[in-house]
C-alpha cells in the first residue's frame, strides 16, 4: 500500500468527520470514513486481521472519548447517539487512525518512546485543531489536555504493539501469528 496515499486518505477522512460534526452533518464524515476504511481493507493482504485491529482501536477510542465526555471535559455539537458518549463520527476517526498503523505509521514499530512522544503531541493537537474547526468543544481545557496527553502517550505504544499482532498489510508471519518486518 502506498504510504502517502494512506496518510492523505486519513487526513481527508479526518477533515470530513470533523467538519461534518461541526456543521450538523455528522453522517457525512462517517460515510467518508467508511468508504476509506472499505478501500483500505480491500487492499489488505489479510483483511480479517486488519479488521480486528481497526475494531479494537475503534472500541478503545469510543470508550476513551466517552469517558472524557462523561467527565464533562469534552463536548460534541452533533453525532452523539447516547448521552455521555462519543459521537459516531469520532469513533470513525479512531477506526481511520487505526488504518494508518500498519501503513503510514509503521515506522513507529519498536520505537516505544518515540511512539509515546508522538502520541503525546499529535493526539492533543488533533483535538485542539478539531476544536478550532468547531467539531469538539474543550469544556475543561486543563483536565482535557492533560488527559489527552497522558492517554495518547499510553495509547500509541499499545497501538503499535497491536499493529504487529493484527497486521493485515505485511507479508512475513512468525509461529506466534505476529508479523515482523525488516
Amino acid at each position: 500500500m502506498n504510504i502517502l496515499a494512506n496518510a492523505i486518505a486519513f487526513q481527508l477522512g479526518w477533515f470530513a468527520c470533523v467538519l461534518g460534526g461541526a456543521n450538523q452533518m455528522p453522517w457525512l464524515g462517517t460515510l467518508v470514513a467508511a468508504i476509506i476504511v472499505t478501500l483500505h481493507l480491500s487492499r489488505a493482504q489479510w483483511p480479517d486481521r486488519e479488521l480486528v485491529l481497526l475494531v479494537a482501536v475503534g472500541l478503545l477510542g469510543a470508550q476513551w472519548d466517552s469517558l472524557l465526555v462523561a467527565a464533562g471535559w469534552l463536548a460534541y455539537p452533533s453525532g452523539t447517539l447516547l448521552t455521555n458518549t462519543a459521537p459516531h463520527w469520532i469513533v470513525a476517526i479512531w477506526v481511520l487512525f487505526a488504518s494508518t498503523l500498519n501503513v503510514s505509521l509503521r515506522w513507529l514499530r519498536g520505537r516505544r518512546v518515540l511512539a509515546s512522544l508522538a502520541g503525546a503531541l499529535a493526539g492533543p493537537l488533533a483535538y485542539y485543531t478539531g476544536a478550532k474547526l468547531g467539531g469538539v468543544i474543550i469544556v475543561e481545557p486543563l483536565f482535557a489536555f492533560t488527559a489527552l496527553t497522558i492517554g495518547w502517550a499510553v495509547f500509541m505504544p499499545l497501538f503499535m504493539k497491536l499493529s504487529v499482532y493484527f497486521d493485515g498489510i505485511g507479508t512475513a508471519r512468525t509461529t506466534t501469528g505476529a508479523r515482523h518486518y525488516a
